[in-house]
Formats: C-alpha cells, sequence, structure tokens
C-alpha cells in the first residue's frame, strides 16, 4: 500500500521535507518505511515499528492512532506530528 504522509513539527525538521510517501499495510511498516527513508526521523520519532513517546499520526483526518497494529489502505494520507503541536 502507498500512502502519503504530512510531517510537522520536529518530524519535518528531522526528515527535511513536508510531505512523502511510505509503503506499508499497517501503521507500523509504515513507519519502517519511514525510518529507512530518512534516519534522522527514526532516530527523534520512530522505535522500530512504532513512535516514541510524544509522537501521534493522525489517519485521514478522522483520528489519531499510535497502534502499529492500525490497518492502513493504499492511498491513506498520514499525518505525523508532535503531541505538542498547535498548542
Amino acid at each position: 500500500m502507498l500512502v502519503t504522509v504530512e510531517l510537522f513539527g520536529i518530524p519535518r525538521m528531522r526528515a527535511g521535507v513536508a510531505k512523502t510517501t511510505a509503503e506499508g499495510a499497517c501503521l507500523g511498516e509504515v513507519l519502517d518505511s519511514l525510518a529507512r527513508q530518512f534516519p534522522a526521523l527514526a532516530e527523534d520519532c520512530i522505535d522500530g515499528h512504532c513512535l516514541r513517546p510524544g509522537y501521534t499520526v493522525n489517519l485521514r483526518g478522522e483520528r489519531f492512532v499510535t497502534d502499529p497494529k492500525t490497518p492502513i489502505a493504499d492511498g491513506d494520507t498520514l499525518l505525523l506530528l508532535t503531541l505538542d503541536a498547535g498548542g
């Protein structure tokens, strides 16, 4: 599954991009794909197939998820951000 990932705050600074694509059928696989593409992002934000504390993902603008087993559909949009973003 190919998904669009938008990055905000620290994730954006570490990756050096505002938007990218990643592959995976679940959140953990997408995070692993991102970690391989952006090692500096992985250092601060991703631990294996999980998010580090203080980070979250918004799925399709509908809900926040952190469980690496969360199913992801082809074409989904994910927002990766810090929990303190915007406030």
